[in-house]
């Protein structure tokens, strides 16, 4: 069912003055246009999370401020062996995290007694697209790179329900190339070969919720292809966050969609359903 889910075209507040969801933030765009100034205490999440795929690694980075804690985390999987490892940094009270409210581009740092984190955005220049350069270094790990903002992006306002709400930004199948080190090897992260995502929330949460996503970046038929899927959190909210992505052109899915997965073998397919698409994503590794 369509949802109504309007797209908006001009730079917005998140929230009133007394921290509300502002009614006129309500909506879906192709950038960022939300200035996420978020107010009050114990409910209110803010992160930046990037994932990248390379033909020889996955990698997750994350810089969260989740009020009680901040949180700097590096996942990385060799995709040859199936090793994983993941390497968390935890602090009281948002500690060592800085995650900006304004409009992009801006930086996002981390810091720590063994980590550092920096994700830049930049403008385009002479030579070099806009996008986001990410520097991180933790024990046994460390990665240059720059992903290439090539395109549109999906900006979606969940409303939860009264004082709680969820801003999400969501940018598939960026290019990214660069290197990371692991115990002192060096992977290329080569460009044509590897993908980034950005999966950027600003918001004020409920005490629990369940919550699916899936998103997808290659080459089809010759066009960049960029999938954006989720359900289960956004359900009855009058809001979704899903799209296609194509050449750099984001069309929007304005209607739920369903996933169908089995809890106990979580390596069988899973299957995404709506009204206007039927996907099946079949993983080659499950995180432990």
């Amino acid at each position: 069912m369509t949802n109504g889910n309007p797209e908006l075209r001009d730079e917005v507040d998140l929230c009133l003055p007394d921290g509300r969801l502002n009614p006129a933030a309500r909506g879906h765009s192709r950038r960022q246009l939300h200035r996420t100034n978020l107010r009050g205490f114990g409910r209110t999440k803010r992160w930046e999370y990037w994932g990248i795929i390379t033909p020889t690694h996955v990698i997750g980075l994350t810089l969260a401020d989740l009020d009680v804690l901040s949180l700097q985390e590096v996942f990385l999987l060799d995709r040859a062996t199936g090793r994983e490892r993941s390497i968390p940094f935890a602090a009281p009270m948002g500690l060592g995290v800085r995650l900006p409210d304004g409009l992009p581009p801006f930086e996002a740092t981390g810091r720590g007694p063994y980590s550092s984190f920096r994700f830049t955005g930049e403008h385009a220049r002479p030579g070099r697209p806009a996008g986001t350069r990410l520097h991180v270094r933790v024990p046994r790990v460390s990665l240059n790179a720059f992903v290439e903002s090539a395109g549109d992006a999906l900006g979606v306002v969940v409303p939860f329900g009264e004082g709680l709400f969820q801003y999400t930004l969501k940018a598939p199948a960026c290019p990214v190339s660069g290197v990371i080190w692991v115990d002192g090897v060096s992977y290329a992260i080569p460009a044509g070969e590897s993908w980034a995502v950005l999966d950027r929330g600003r918001g004020r949460w409920p005490h629990a919720i369940v919550w699916n996503w899936a998103v997808g970046s290659g080459v089809v038929e010759g066009k960049r292809t960029g999938l954006q899927l989720g359900a289960k959190w956004t359900a009855g909210t009058g809001a979704t966050e899903n799209a296609l992505f194509v050449d750099g052109v984001m069309h929007y899915l304005p209607d739920e969609v369903d996933f169908t997965y089995d809890t106990v073998n979580w390596d069988r397919p899973w299957r995404a359903q709506g009204e206007r698409l039927d996907v099946t994503l079949t993983p080659f590794h499950v995180r432990h």
